[in-house]
């Protein structure tokens, strides 16, 4: 399966993806542990993606969004966003909305 099949497969199964630097349970930088808290503050399962531990699959999600850093959230197959907008939708309680649609 090449990289964008893989993406793709893993936002369609999942109703909520995190594309991130590190884990759920251990952030490797700032930004996705600010998305990862948010989420965990929603209350909302979520899957999160490790893309260090593929240089494919960190260059392949920023092709497939066409977006340049990491992280990334899908909410139901739908691009949302990175950090700052995350953090902007969340802030006005847009992002609780879109979560539980």
């Amino acid at each position: 399966m090449n990289t964008e099949n893989e993406i793709k497969k893993i936002i369609e199964e999942n109703q909520v993806v995190l594309f991130m630097k590190g884990t759920a349970d251990f952030p490797q930088c700032g930004f996705s542990g600010k998305v990862v808290h948010i989420l965990q503050s929603c209350d909302v399962p979520f899957k999160d993606v490790n893309v260090l531990a593929s240089d494919v699959l960190r260059q392949g999600i920023k092709d497939f969004s066409h977006w340049p850093t990491i992280p990334q959230l899908y909410i139901r197959g739908e691009f949302v966003g990175g950090c700052d907008i995350i953090t902007e939708l969340y802030e006005s309680g847009e992002l609780q909305k879109k979560l539980s649609v």
